[in-house]
């Protein structure tokens, strides 16, 4: 017979799956099951605040951007190109990351995120 705390996801899994919705990675905050445990929380709150930038970040873009028409369309379709992998290139390098069971803090982020998970 199965020892019952083995079964269910590791918090490696766990971990990652965290970054890939914002509302996962609350749903992991709200549950007891799963907030107690400070790797899951980190991993949680990082890709939270993570979320909150990189959707800050594209809204400042689509706003700002045209304002510097002068550049011409194709050097603002690069910025924007650049911005949206160095975001995606962070995010997967966290999921990869927790699936590993390393806890890579991201600038800022990271260290206000290490704080919650043992709060």
């Amino acid at each position: 017979m199965a020892d019952p705390q083995k079964t269910g996801l590791s918090d490696n899994a766990i971990g990652a799956i965290a970054y890939f919705t914002p509302i996962i990675a609350f749903f992991f905050l709200a549950i007891r099951r799963y907030n107690k445990r400070p790797y899951v929380r980190f991993h949680a709150w990082q890709s939270l605040l993570f979320n909150i930038f990189a959707i800050s970040l594209g809204y400042v873009l689509i706003h700002i951007l045209p304002f510097f028409v002068f550049l011409g369309i194709r050097v603002l379709m690069v910025l924007a190109s650049l911005a949206a992998l160095v975001a995606f290139l962070l995010w997967l390098w966290c999921v990869i990351s927790a699936l590993n069971g390393k806890r890579f803090k991201l600038p800022v982020i990271g260290n206000w995120a290490d704080e919650q998970a043992y709060r």
